[in-house]
């Protein structure tokens, strides 16, 4: 099946832009954090992006999964409140998380299981499918998009033009230059900061310090960022580890929403329950006591209490009210409090 795959997945390619040429004819690709020196006729370890003849091809011209969800679902609770998104993705995947929601597009090279396949699609189509469905936001997910950056690109460029919002939801391990490739064309940037512990970050085929090195340059360079943990019993969810993400967090800015999510067993993880609420409850209230403005608990819709909702961090009142994906009432004016005018962070026109 991943050799079929493969051999289907080369017809939809054009030469990549984030390379440059090394001795010998190997090249050196910049599109995610592994960067990927690649032999001519080899791929790099998102087994997407190929050395032939000396040039970097990379993926174009498909999708992989595509569907119409809340903007909530990504999940962005400051851009666009009750709004939606559509969402595509491609195959392929630069980690190998073995509790990957999404492992039928990202391992569908790695995993003979994984039966995805590629639909031709052109960036036009895809801007008018999301006009179709009143959509202010096309968003590249599903599989990680650093690695497909130049089909993203090429689709946001056209999404620009007709006045859409853009965003990536990503893992994360990006390198400055894909991010400065990115910059014109992405709006919205939610990061999956999975772990703070680098032994289990190699596990899942990533380092920890060049996550945390992209929510830094993120902010840094304008994108607007949310940052997702999925807490997992037994493998990230110790006070310790949750405090040390949302000190980090507090370090770049107090200002980052941070979405606690929960757990539940998928893919290759069959090994521990769910995330019960009182987990994500004693996280969200670890990010609070850390210095953080915006702290959401997630995927138990009904069982957190005031963590689904947006607070004002100046006079506590309820601004955006949330039940799961669905916004019940919003009561931002301008950008702001209704009560004290307090400026709320995000993106809201």
């Amino acid at each position: 099946m991943a050799e079929t795959l493969e051999k289907t997945l080369s017809k939809y390619t054009i030469e990549g832009e984030l390379y440059s040429l090394l001795p010998d004819g190997k090249i050196q690709c910049y599109a995610c954090g592994h960067l990927c020196k690649i032999a001519p006729d080899h791929r790099g370890v998102c087994l997407v992006r190929s050395n032939r003849d000396g040039k970097l091809y990379v993926p174009f011209g498909y999708v992989g999964a595509l569907q119409h969800d809340p903007i909530e679902k990504k999940p962005f609770f400051h851009a666009l409140p009750g709004s939606s998104a559509l969402s595509f993705g491609m195959l392929g995947c630069d980690f190998h998380c073995s509790y990957c929601q999404n492992w039928f597009t990202s391992q569908a090279l790695r995993d003979p299981q994984a039966e995805s396949s590629p639909h031709p699609i052109s960036p036009q189509e895809l801007v008018r499918l999301t006009q179709k469905y009143q959509a202010p936001v096309i968003a590249s997910t599903y599989n990680e998009p650093l690695i497909t950056s130049e089909w993203a690109a090429a689709i946001f460029k056209e999404a620009k033009r007709a006045g859409l919002k853009t965003a990536y939801i990503s893992n994360g391990n990006a390198t400055e230059r894909v991010l400065d490739y990115l910059r014109p064309w992405v709006d919205l940037y939610k990061v999956d900061l999975k772990s703070f512990d680098e032994n289990h970050y190699r596990q899942l085929g990533g380092q920890l310090q060049t996550v945390l090195k992209t929510i830094s340059l993120l902010k840094e360079k304008g994108f607007w960022v949310e940052v997702v943990t999925l807490c997992i019993p037994g493998f990230n969810d110790s006070d310790q580890e949750l405090k040390k993400i949302a000190q980090f967090l507090v370090s770049i800015s107090k200002e980052i929403p941070w979405h606690v999510t929960a757990f539940h067993q998928d893919y290759r993880m069959q090994d521990r329950n769910g995330t019960p609420a009182s987990t994500l409850l004693r996280a969200a209230h670890i990010g609070k006591e850390a210095g953080l403005d915006f702290v959401y608990a997630g995927n138990l819709p009904g069982q957190v209490g005031e963590f689904e909702n947006t607070h004002c961090p100046h006079c506590q009142t309820t601004i955006i009210e949330r039940l799961g994906f669905n916004v019940i009432k919003n009561r931002l004016v301008n950008g702001q409090c209704p009560q004290c005018q307090t400026k709320i962070p995000g993106v809201w026109e």
